[in-house]
């Protein structure tokens, strides 16, 4: 089941933002909404956000980061989705995933997952498999030992071709991933695949970190009969070591900025300067001047000021 949105009066499918409320956003994750908020607008499509609440929730954060995008000109066209109401969507679909045989326990640890993960002849990042042909004995014995079993999916296929419309074609792993972990909560990947084709969105722009989750994300749609997303991977925000920008790096969220005499207008501006549009300062000066082909392909050095 689909959320529809509509646009000037017509049902229109939609982009989205899904930040983590675990803090404030900084320059690299307002410059990325700015960027899904653009390519929403010039292909016509709504422009959503959804907190992915799942994990790592800190109080306050969510009403925050709400307010900062609404202080840079970001507001949704739908109303925000918040992860932690939709469990029943996500133990509908493993059920789905059950029904086919296409889930089973696994006991590793991490620390275990890591050591195999390692050995020479295992896919760079890919689970091995150890869990994967347990006997029902042996399963057994790992709960008596005290483990609790995380739910992870059987695939077919060692690998999957997704396109991004920034970075062309690409080829990843795709593994046996988790769907519910340990502690009952649903696994990322699949709350991101369900509720993306729960709200419409058929366009996912994101950090180009997460590349190498599209293929396994693009599989397991096709499991679950849920379309696919067009993906556009931007290019991350830095600091000024070429780690990813943090805290550390000084007056790097609106709120330091404000606090140091700028306005949102300014910090707007700055993040259109790295996007190849000098001299924007509102988004609606960005929707008329910018595409797609000015933002530059390398990764952003953001300056922080001194707090």
């Amino acid at each position: 089941m689909t959320n529809a949105h509509r646009r000037g009066g017509a049902v229109t499918a939609a982009g989205r933002f899904a930040p983590s409320p675990s803090g404030d956003l900084h320059l690299g994750n307002l410059r990325t909404a700015v960027l899904a908020w653009l390519f929403a607008r010039q292909s016509d499509r709504a422009f959503l956000i959804r907190m992915e609440d799942l994990d790592r929730v800190r109080e306050g954060s969510a009403e925050r980061q709400l307010a900062d995008l609404a202080a840079l000109g970001l507001d949704p066209d739908g109303p925000v989705l918040t992860q932690s109401s939709r469990r029943d969507a996500y133990d509908d679909a493993i059920a789905t995933l059950q029904a086919a045989g296409r889930v089973y326990e696994c006991f590793c640890t991490r620390r275990e997952i890591q050591q195999a993960a390692s050995a020479p002849h295992a896919p760079q990042g890919a689970y091995p498999g150890t869990c994967r042909n347990l006997t029902d004995t042996e399963r057994d014995e790992r709960r008596r030992a005290g483990r609790r079993p995380a739910l992870r999916l059987r695939a077919d296929v060692t690998t999957r071709a997704v396109h991004d419309v920034l970075l062309g074609d690409h080829t990843g792993v795709v593994d046996d991933l988790v769907l519910r972990r340990t502690d009952g909560v649903p696994a990322y990947n699949l709350a991101v695949v369900v509720d993306d084709a729960f709200q419409g969105v058929d366009q996912v722009v994101r950090g180009d970190d997460l590349l190498s989750s599209s293929p396994r994300q693009a599989y397991l749609a096709g499991l679950l009969g849920l379309p696919v997303p067009e993906y556009v991977h931007v290019p991350l925000a830095l600091g000024p070591t070429g780690a990813r920008l943090a805290k550390r790096d000084g007056a790097v969220t609106l709120r330091d900025r404000l606090d140091a005499g700028e306005s949102a207008d300014d910090v707007l501006a700055e993040i259109a300067a790295s996007i190849g549009a000098p001299g924007c300062r509102t988004v609606g000066d960005l929707a008329v001047r910018w595409r797609p082909d000015l933002l530059p392909r390398e990764p952003w050095y953001a300056v922080g000021r001194d707090t």
